[in-house]
Order: C-alpha cells, then sequence, then structure tokens
C-alpha cells in the first residue's frame, strides 16, 4: 500500500472518530442535567399494640385559618423544635371554620393524631375531616398562639398506620 494512501486512511478515519466525539459531547452538554430525587414527606409506618409513638415519629402539616401573616410557619418552626417532622404548610380552604386549633383526621384514635392534639393545648379540637396534607393536618385559627407541652409520647393501643418523616 502506497504511503500517500495509508496517510489519507489515518487521516480519515481520525477526522471519522472526532466527528463522533463532537457528536456525543454535543447531546450530552445540551441534555438536560438529572433532577434530583424528591423525597417524600412523610412514609407509611405499621404500629402494633404496646409501641410508643413520639414527635420524631410524625409529620406535621400546619395550615392558616387566620389573617395573621405566618402564623402557619411559625407554628410549623414551633412543632419542628420540640421534634416533629415537617410537612406542608400553607393558607386553610376558604370555608374552614376554625377559632382556635382543629387537627383534621379521619381517625380521631390515632395515636398521631392524640400526640398532636396535646402539644395544641386544650382548646383544640380533632375534625372528622380530609385536608390532604402529609402527616398529620394542624389548622390554626386566629385565637391560637403557641403550642403547649403537652405528652411526650403515646402508647398505641392497638394496630395504627402513622405517617412518619423519611430517615437520613
Amino acid at each position: 500500500m502506497n504511503l500517500h494512501v495509508k496517510t489519507l486512511l489515518t487521516l480519515a478515519v481520525l477526522t471519522a472518530l472526532l466527528l463522533v466525539g463532537v457528536a456525543w459531547g454535543w447531546s450530552a452538554i445540551t441534555s438536560p442535567l438529572p433532577e434530583k430525587a424528591k423525597t417524600k414527606a412523610c412514609y407509611p409506618t405499621q404500629l402494633q399494640a404496646g409501641d410508643r409513638v413520639s414527635a420524631p415519629k410524625v409529620t406535621v402539616s400546619v395550615f392558616n385559618a387566620s389573617d395573621r401573616v405566618g402564623l402557619a410557619e411559625r407554628t410549623m418552626t414551633a412543632f419542628e423544635d420540640q421534634g416533629f417532622g415537617p410537612g406542608n404548610v400553607g393558607n386553610a380552604p376558604k370555608d374552614a371554620d376554625v377559632l382556635y386549633a382543629q387537627v383534621w383526621s379521619n381517625d380521631r384514635s390515632n395515636p398521631a393524631v392524640r400526640l398532636v392534639a396535646s402539644r395544641l393545648g386544650p382548646r383544640a379540637h380533632v375534625k372528622d375531616l380530609h385536608h390532604g396534607g402529609p402527616g398529620i393536618v394542624v389548622m390554626v385559627g386566629p385565637a391560637f398562639t403557641k403550642l403547649v407541652a403537652g405528652k411526650s409520647s403515646v402508647k398505641v393501643t392497638s394496630t395504627a398506620t402513622i405517617c412518619s418523616p423519611p430517615t437520613p
């Protein structure tokens, strides 16, 4: 084989490799970056009779049913300071009629509901309503001021499912 043919063949192969590399690099640069996987606010946790539920095992969502700006956020911070996992924070539905504080749940005997209600004080009520926020849903109204010490844990009396924060 002639020296000129070998040189042309080598240049053609190297040019093809360069073009393939440029095409691959361009597609890698222009493709979107992978998104970070979103973690859920809470995961269902099955509890048996005799177990104890404490704040670190419970996720709470807080919604403001008053005209006081930032009430839900301050209340969520107080729950987090007491060890609860954070859920959602926002405004309550317009038709929410809350004077002090309410826990919205379809199961008032749930140990997580009882624990959260104990931290809201004796004026708080558990309402048989559903909101859709993760964990235990708390509505705070215009007369609500702060959390109370409440129970440190609640004993599970029968099999129950609670929504626990993700573990690191």
